[in-house]
């Protein structure tokens, strides 16, 4: 039986908290004031809520302070500090250079979001001295007594054209301070414990901003877009990690990145919202036009009944003028739609379709019916009637006379209405009345348009009795069937993963819905449902419990979500951390405000690449990048696909520094207003930074390029880093000896202990690598790769442009693993993590991989200080790096760092499972632009992968896996392709020609499926052992 549960809500909000529901609510528009005292705490209230040349009416500031109040009701209830007022001096900030996220609504709704906010995007560290003579590092000057202390001293006020200053934000700008004894006393702050004598160390400039009023918030014409509006945000409530919060003034004003606003009913302030939400230029989570959809119970029932995947209540509807979204079509399981024209002489029709629904089989054994208005009017302004269902004169009275209020677009609904499911109690059921449940479901759109169940919550209470929002206690789904006497595990997991996929499908058919609409339909081109709260009950339909979807919202179900997690305020012992049901919604938001600064962007791109690097032009393209293309090949299919394309001869690396000065020359001709420039291409990376450093762009210096670029030079240099700081790059360097001719190989032989590696210097692919156990097979091996591996044209992409110099560094035993790197200004920002398979020896060419890593927390955090100290210690400090390491029993080695985004697959599978592209990182890091990126990204799944050899698959990859054949399984999703090699060419040295790789919710899933994917297309077999190259992923 399909019905609606008798214990929902009079109406959920999709977009704001419980005062939405109010017919007279603080967004509501209404004319009342808000309830005076209704918050218990102490803090500050003559803080500076006024926003300066935008002042507010006496009843709109009456709210402000009252939502003021509400937030910090909600961080005294969550045990965090109270919000600092800094407003009198302003955040200088780099507007339209720096992710802002804004929030518009009330704190007690979007709390968890905005703490989430605050952790995963604190905002850069960027220091404001106070004093020319007060730099960072230093301590705070103050002359000693014959006691040895320190006495008050005051710093005058910073001046901006008396010392030059870093890049704005920082929080430090124009604050008379004075010191004494242990603490720092800040005017306007009040102390900051830190120790004498201090270091000044800034606080992040938030990223995450709170706006309490409309006033707070400005929309300016946006310049070449005609009819959109870019947002300012002038003052806010910014969120930093721990849960600070400050209130902020911003001159300039910030231009907000990403905008969420909780709209709402009437003429006031949920108007004001809806239209600064309407024609942005920046990524809107919301919009009235959407909201109007979305609060349209019929639409979005129907909606849900159409997708299949999601059970509805069985609904009679009475639709007067209906909206085009609801005219024809196919009809829908258990949706009976009736479209009236008129409201008078309905009786007989009313009273022919009610009689029928009541005794129709989709109501099941559903005991009475429930009757309500749907349309934007009647959100929040409805009560619910109930009737028997056998009592047919009474709701067909209640229909006709509901009519009567109807007015175009708007419905009469009537809905079954069923009991709570009835759950098998373990042993004697307790005493009391029946329990009823309610499930909240919070579901996000993450990369690619994926809905993605975030959390779910519960609350539990009478069955007799209305359950609402609000009203009730959340707790686990755990908890919830566990008090209603369903406690198996087994069951328990069955009916989360049926909440799971109905949640993700409902999400699904809004995206699907939100496609089908043109800009002006949804309120903006850059407007999208970001996240949805759906409601369910659970009941029993063909003997299995189902969870029904009553109601879609937002904003009640995020609330409940955070609620629940704030029992957790007070940390534990022992307590596990819990990903935020905000953490995906804020990963979302950080990702398309990423698109909105790099939108327009004009970058110089040096070396197109192969067929490995085909996505590259596809996302330029997605993230409306203006790519300037250099490549030596005047006929790649890229030169079609960009801005402009300079056909020039990149190979020639002994002239790197001339080139660069020419290509200077002819990218000032061309006129090129040039963003950035980058490369993603070994061989033009030092090219790259000459070629930067000549247009006065953001890239590492060429010196720290060329120490990378060179292996031997990369290992040399860091062995002479000892410290400190602890651990030393020299701890994780490998002793090697670079070898230019035969006569080098002896002494090498006598420095470096065998068994070693011998490889090119500027090689990659693993292309010439080869395990040598005495010295004859060193010579041997010199003198193949010197025959055979000459000039640029015997093996193109592998460096040869260099120069074909070897070196024999030592052999490390160990695990393989590679570290995806993100820093920006010296800082780590993010880094991936992953296993790599057994090589076929003396070979080195990768067979395997496994993503995220399998390693434990400690070896992995081990990995990735490792990487991070090798990178520093070359100097390279902006960028996306690629370092490989092998894990030893005495701990990391590094193999090498490769000082680009990583190749082969690793850019596709970090983007699949965490959700962010290195491609658009690398951009804007050439732009000089902190990436936007979540401080602790979270894998989605797990990916397990095997390369395909041309030596060893030709026949296989000729017939049961051929390339349209891999081609057809990764669209249908059964496995993940990344093509490498355009041709099916065998040769004694070469680079795999694709990776296979498939999905699973943990490794061992992961691994079964792609070992019996190799299987079925004869890719595993004896001279190539799947199951023993992925035996290290278990």
């Amino acid at each position: 039986m399909l019905s609606l549960d008798p214990l929902g809500p009079e109406c959920d909000s999709p977009l704001d908290s419980k005062d939405l529901e109010e017919e007279e609510g603080p967004w509501g528009g209404g004319s009342g004031l808000p309830p005076p005292g209704c918050f218990h705490g102490s803090w500050r209230h003559d803080v500076a809520l006024d926003c300066k040349g935008s002042p507010e009416g006496a009843e709109a500031r009456a709210w402000t302070v009252y939502y003021y109040s509400l937030l910090q009701s909600c961080l005294q209830q969550a045990g965090l500090p109270e919000t600092q007022d800094r407003s009198q001096v302003p955040r200088t900030g780099c507007p339209g250079a720096e992710v802002t996220l804004c929030i518009l609504g009330s704190p007690s709704t979007f709390l968890s979001l905005l703490l989430e906010g605050g952790v995963q995007s604190p905002g850069e560290c960027v220091p404001k001295f106070p004093h020319p003579l007060l730099q960072k590092g230093q301590p705070c000057p103050g002359p000693a007594t014959s006691q040895n202390t320190r006495q008050p001293w005051q710093l005058p006020a910073f001046h901006r054209a008396s010392c030059p200053t870093p890049s704005g934000g920082g929080f430090w700008e124009q604050l008379p301070l004075t010191t004494q004894g242990p603490r720092l006393e800040v005017e306007g702050m009040g102390a900051l414990s830190l120790p004498w004598p201090a270091t000044l160390l800034p606080l992040p400039t938030g990223n995450m901003l709170l706006c309490l009023s409309p006033a707070w918030l400005t929309k300016v014409p946006a310049p070449g877009q005609p009819g959109e509006a870019a947002l300012l945000v002038s003052k806010a409530v910014s969120f930093h990690p721990g849960g600070l919060t400050f209130l902020d003034d911003f001159v300039p004003p910030r231009r907000a990145t990403y905008f969420l606003a909780g709209l709402g009913l009437g003429p006031s302030r949920g108007r004001e919202a809806a239209e600064l939400a309407r024609d942005l230029t920046c990524p809107t989570g919301a919009s009235a036009e959407l909201a109007r959809l979305l609060e349209d119970r019929l639409l979005t029932r129907r909606l849900l009944a159409r997708q299949g995947d999601v059970a509805v209540p069985a609904t009679l509807a009475f639709t007067y003028k209906p909206p085009a979204l609801l005219r024809g079509g196919d009809a829908s399981p258990g949706l009976r739609l009736v479209e009236l024209n008129g409201k008078e002489g309905q009786e007989t029709l009313v009273k022919e379709e009610v009689g029928a629904f009541l005794h129709s089989e989709a109501l099941g054994d559903a005991l009475q019916v429930a009757m309500k208005l749907s349309g934007w009017r009647w959100r929040g302004r409805q009560a619910m009637r109930l009737y028997p269902r056998a009592e047919l004169g009474p709701v067909v009275d209640t229909v006709l006379a509901l009519l009567e209020k109807l007015e175009e677009e708007e419905s009469v609904l009537v809905e079954a209405v069923c009991p709570p499911a009835r759950l098998p109690f373990p042993g004697s059921p307790l005493p009391g009345p029946e329990l009823a449940l309610r499930i909240c479901a919070v579901v996000c759109r993450t990369q690619g348009d994926k809905p993605l169940l975030s959390k779910v919550v519960c609350s539990v209470g009478r069955g007799d009795r209305p359950l609402r929002h609000q009203s009730s206690l959340p707790r686990t789904l755990e908890a919830a069937l566990a008090q209603c006497g369903l406690g198996e595990a087994s069951q328990v997991a069955v009916v989360r993963q049926r909440v799971k996929a109905a949640a993700e499908a409902a999400l699904a058919a809004v995206l699907t819905l939100e496609a089908s609409l043109s800009a002006e339909q949804r309120g903006g081109r850059q407007v999208r449902t970001d996240f949805l709260g759906v409601d369910f009950a659970l009941t029993v339909a063909g003997r299995a419990l189902t969870p029904v979807a009553l109601e879609l919202n937002g904003g009640l179900c995020l609330e409940a979500c955070g609620a629940l997690e704030g029992l957790w305020a007070a940390p534990r012992p022992g307590l596990a951390a819990e990903e935020a049901a905000a953490a995906p919604l804020v990963e979302t938001m950080l990702r398309r405000s990423a698109r909105c600064l790099m939108e327009g962007k004009q970058l110089l791109l040096l070396g197109a690449g192969g067929v490995s690097k085909k996505f590259v032009w596809e996302a330029a393209r997605d993230y409306g990048l203006k790519l300037h293309l250099v490549d030596s090949d005047p006929n790649h299919f890229a030169s079609q696909l960009v801005q402009t394309f300079i056909h020039f001869n990149i190979t020639e690396h002994q002239r790197d520094e001339e080139n660069a000065r020419v290509l200077a020359e002819l990218v000032r001709a061309r006129g090129l207003q040039l963003d950035g420039c980058f490369s993603y291409w070994d061989d033009c990376l030092v090219l790259t930074a000459l070629l930067c450093q000549e247009l006065g762009l953001p890239c590492n210096p060429p010196a720290a390029m060329h120490v990378a670029k060179q292996k031997s030079r990369t290992q040399l240099h860091l062995l002479c880093h000892h410290g400190p700081p602890w651990p030393a790059p020299s701890l994780y360097a490998v002793p090697c000896c670079p070898l230019e001719s035969e006569a080098d190989v002896d002494r090498a032989v006598r420095q470096v202990p065998l068994p070693g590696v011998m490889k090119l210097e500027f090689g990659a692919g693993a292309v010439g690598v080869r395990l040598v156990e005495d010295a004859s097979q060193c010579h041997e091996h010199f003198s193949r790769i010197a025959r055979d591996l000459q000039v640029e044209a015997d093996y193109p992409g592998i460096g040869l442009g260099w120069g074909n110099a070897m070196l024999l560094m030592e052999f490390i035993e160990g695990t393989e693993h590679d570290v995806d790197l993100v820093l920006f200004g010296g800082r780590l920002l993010a880094a991936f993590v992953s296993d790599n398979g057994p090589t076929r020896l003396p070979g080195f060419t990768e067979t395997a991989a496994c993503m995220p890593t399998g390693l434990a927390p400690e070896q992995e955090a081990q990995l990735v200080q490792a990487a991070f100290r090798c990178c520093l210690g070359c100097g390279l400090l902006d960028g996306v790096f690629n370092v490989e390491l092998k894990l030893t029993r005495a701990g990391p080695r590094l193999i090498e760092i490769n000082p680009r985004m990583g190749g082969f697959y690793l850019r596709d599978w970090i983007l699949e499972l965490y959700g962010v592209d290195l491609l658009l990182a690398a951009a804007m890091v050439a732009c000089g632009l902190r990436p936007a990126l979540p401080a602790h990204p979270r894998a989605r799944g797990h990916l397990v992968g095997v390369m395909c050899l041309v030596s060893q698959h030709l026949q296989a990859l000729s017939s049961t896996a051929s390339r349209e054949t891999l081609q057809a399984l990764h669209d249908q999703g059964l496995l993940r392709l990344n093509l490498l090699e355009e041709t099916l060419v065998p040769g004694e040295y070469e680079e795999p020609y694709c990776s296979v790789a498939c999905a699973g919710p943990s490794p061992a899933e992961a691994r079964l499926r792609l070992l019996g994917l190799c299987q079925g297309l004869g890719i595993d077999g004896p001279h190539y052992p799947v199951a023993y190259f992925l035996s290290h992923f278990k």
